[in-house]
């Protein structure tokens, strides 16, 4: 009989602990936070990198033996030095070669030029009146050519003597010579570059060969411009694919207008391959992949839901989910690693 009772006490104290731990049960919330989905924008990019180089660049180097000055730049008011602007024609050096100035005898090719000028004119009325012949007038306009022929390779020959710009741009190299000293010709004077527009050449991989094409946007970041972003394009693709590397190649043209990129300076850029508007966009970090597929957790009345979703567009951090989620739902961001379908869970601020 004692055994009988103490049997049903066990059996009631037992019963109790499963009844407690159950009531515990009910009573357990995971703490999560949650966010309210907004329609937003998402952007397909490539990333890429690489050296910038510029658009134009020319080293110019002696076409004569000559004495050397440097001329002065009129907008600093001294003799030009490395990162000076120059102009498009702009005077930035002076050979003089007096021997070689009077052997072209610019004068006298000027003074041939005019004589053979009026004398073909004056060939030309007296053939409309009948005093000369159509030889004599041929013969009159050979040599007016000829005289022109040589006073433009006069003049030719004496732009050697000053060393202009090409096109306006930037002095990146000037090796110093004293002021009247004789160089010789070929020899290094003044490096140009003009790097308000800039040139990157990239490597692709294959895989992205249908989403990039001729045109598209690109971003362009540096270390130097942390609050920067400038903008290009990818102007060039080639349509063949590396078989050693399996990627292809392509050339990027960056818009550089306040020079902030230097040339030789390695970037990152962002080829903007597609764009979606008004649309679901979550990150990637609050997908888990499961055995039926990428699932994220919804939360309604403290109760989390499990939602399969698929993807549309997808960029490093972000996708767009194009079914399984809707605007306007509390999407869980954090605490959803431990959920279940259906579990209580207690919003956290």
């Amino acid at each position: 009989m004692k055994n009988s009772i103490l049997f049903l006490i066990a059996i009631t104290i037992l019963a109790a602990c499963n009844q407690k731990q159950v009531d515990l049960s009910k009573d357990i919330t995971v703490p999560v936070t949650v966010t309210e989905i907004k329609p937003r924008s998402i952007e397909k990019y490539i990333d890429i990198t690489g050296s910038v180089k510029p658009t134009k660049e020319v080293q110019i180097k002696a076409d004569m033996t000559g004495n050397y000055f440097l001329q002065t730049n009129p907008t600093t008011g001294r003799p030009f030095a490395l990162g000076d602007n120059v102009r498009e024609g702009q005077e930035i050096i002076l050979l003089e070669d007096k021997e070689y100035e009077n052997n072209i005898k610019l004068s006298s090719q000027k003074i041939n030029l005019d004589i053979t000028k009026q004398v073909f004119e004056k060939q030309q009325s007296l053939f409309e009146k009948g005093g000369v012949t159509q030889s004599d007038v041929k013969t009159a306009e050979i040599n007016y050519i000829n005289a022109k022929y040589s006073y433009e390779d006069a003049l030719l020959r004496l732009q050697k003597m000053h060393v202009k710009a090409p096109f306006t741009g930037v002095i990146v190299d000037l090796p110093y010579y004293t002021p009247g000293v004789k160089i010789d010709a070929n020899v290094s004077l003044v490096k140009i570059m003009d790097y308000s527009k800039l040139q990157m050449e990239i490597n692709l991989p294959e895989k992205t060969m249908d989403a990039t094409k001729a045109g598209q946007l690109v971003r362009v970041t540096n270390y130097t411009l942390p609050n920067d972003t400038l903008t290009g394009s990818l102007s060039q693709l080639s349509p063949a694919i590396d078989a050693d590397t399996r990627s292809y190649k392509g050339i990027v043209v960056i818009n550089n207008p306040k020079l902030q990129l230097r040339p030789g300076m390695y970037a990152k850029g962002e080829i903007i391959a597609a764009s979606a508007n008004n649309t679901i966009v979550i990150a990637k970090d609050v997908i888990l992949s499961k055995q039926r597929g990428n699932t994220v957790f919804v939360v309604e009345k403290g109760i989390a839901y499990e939602r399969v979703v698929q993807f549309g567009l997808e960029n490093p951090k972000e996708v767009q989910i194009v079914s399984g989620l809707k605007i306007k739902e509390r999407l869980v961001t954090k605490g959803f690693e431990t959920l279940r379908d259906r579990s209580a869970v207690k919003e956290m601020k």
